[in-house]
């Protein structure tokens, strides 16, 4: 378990020093996370102890999400300012991935000859 542990940490805080080393504007866990699956990828399976930490936090996710809200009651003021540009960017963004993910849908079905019934 806490080898499991560990390896999450050490994906994240690479990820990190790869972000602020090359200085682009780009999540440093989100590149810890891929690394961590470039890992479990290569070792060709995943362990039970890093499937039981996996578990833990996906139990638990709800309270990952409290960050985010309180950086959204700080930055209220820029939210009211610009609550029309937010707000387009919202629904466009919700159309083309709705839209993008008909389009693949569609792709697989007929590759996997789903769509054909």
């Amino acid at each position: 378990m806490i080898y499991a542990i560990t390896l999450f940490f050490v994906c994240q805080l690479a990820g990190e020093v790869i972000v602020r080393a090359i200085d682009i504007t780009f999540p440093g866990p989100v590149l810890g996370m891929g690394l961590l699956f470039i890992v479990v990828s290569l070792r060709g399976r995943s362990s039970k102890a890093i499937d039981a930490v996996a578990d833990t936090l996906l139990a638990n996710l709800s309270l990952l999400f409290v960050p985010a809200a309180v950086g959204v009651v700080q930055q209220v003021g820029v939210i009211r300012e610009n609550w029309l540009a937010i707000s387009a960017a919202l629904v466009f963004s919700s159309v083309l991935t709705l839209t993008v993910t008909v389009y693949v849908f569609r792709i697989v079905a007929r590759w996997t000859g789903e769509g054909e019934a």
